[in-house]
């Protein structure tokens, strides 16, 4: 079999063209959206608290907020109170969590970085300001020790900007639909 000569220019013009084509297929390996949230309301019992009465209800508003959201994969630090957060998300979407070292963020953004479609994160509030930043989003003011109610929404667009959006979790007294 023969194959046609192709002039260099040519070549070169068409393997321009096509990593071109290739440039978006690579930008979408980056999630659509990153949710971050601190636990829920946590008791004062223990070196390990899980979450009160409040802070559930949190955790099952924080799973209606995001049910329709695409979330595919779910990661917590390995505390109760984060894990127990996380725990009504994805027991509605049938994922598991993936337990990440809060003490090794760049790691946790580089795995979730590698992923396609959006993702929760679920950690702590001296821990999700260093991560909003490094996904590139805009962590605002610090997170006071009594509030629980602020959730991150990071989209990054195609040339590597990432939008924050800072919304807030059903108050803990508020029901479910």
């Amino acid at each position: 079999m023969h194959l046609p000569s192709i002039p260099p220019a040519r070549l070169l013009r068409n393997l321009s063209l096509a990593l071109a084509m290739l440039v978006p297929g690579v930008a979408l390996a980056e999630p659509s959206a990153i949710y971050l949230v601190r636990h829920g309301e946590k008791t004062s019992i223990g070196k390990d608290p899980g979450l009160t009465p409040q802070g559930q209800l949190r955790a099952q508003n924080i799973a209606t907020i995001l049910h329709r959201t695409g979330i595919q994969a779910i990661f917590s630090t390995p505390t109760a109170r984060t894990l127990q957060t996380a725990q009504p998300l994805a027991r509605q979407l049938g994922l598991q969590v993936a337990q990440y070292d809060p003490a090794t963020p760049k790691a946790l953004v580089d795995k979730v970085k590698a992923l396609g479609g959006p993702v929760l994160v679920v950690g702590h509030s001296n821990t999700l300001p260093e991560l909003v930043r490094l996904f590139g989003g805009e962590p605002g003011l610090d997170i006071a020790d009594d509030e629980y109610d602020r959730l991150y929404q990071l989209t990054p667009d195609a040339n590597g900007a990432v939008r924050t959006v800072i919304l807030s979790s059903l108050p803990a007294g508020a029901g479910t639909p």
